[in-house]
């Protein structure tokens, strides 16, 4: 079967452009810094209440631990995964061309971006 299986729009492209897979790139960057904090938050309340018996006080601390680092680095990554998805539309735009030089550049910007506030 050679015919396409959708219908496309008058001037639509068969594949989603930059600008449609940033909202993508955004949400799977803050899901991912969530789960990876929340697991990270769980570490640490664990290796900080290590003496405590198990208890509300101890259970509470896990918990705060568990939320304090999951919106930390969800807050991180999507904030980075946005700059890069900025970047990207802004360059892909201001080319007119859709090539990896794009990724290259966005990716790079970003990072100068992220390092130039002294973060580590």
């Amino acid at each position: 079967q050679d015919t396409d299986e959708f219908i496309l729009p008058t001037g639509a492209n068969k594949t989603r452009g930059r600008f449609e897979l940033a909202f993508f790139t955004i949400g799977g960057c803050c899901m991912t810094g969530a789960a990876f904090g929340a697991l990270n938050g769980l570490r640490l309340g664990l290796k900080e209440t290590q003496n405590m018996a198990w208890s509300k006080p101890r259970n509470v601390q896990i918990l705060n631990m568990v939320t304090r680092q999951g919106a930390l680095w969800a807050n991180t990554l999507g904030s980075l995964a946005l700059l890069y998805s900025a970047f990207g539309v802004v360059i892909e735009k201001t080319r007119g061309a859709e090539d990896d030089l794009n990724t290259i550049a966005a990716g790079t910007m970003t990072g100068m971006l992220y390092k130039s506030t002294g973060k580590v």
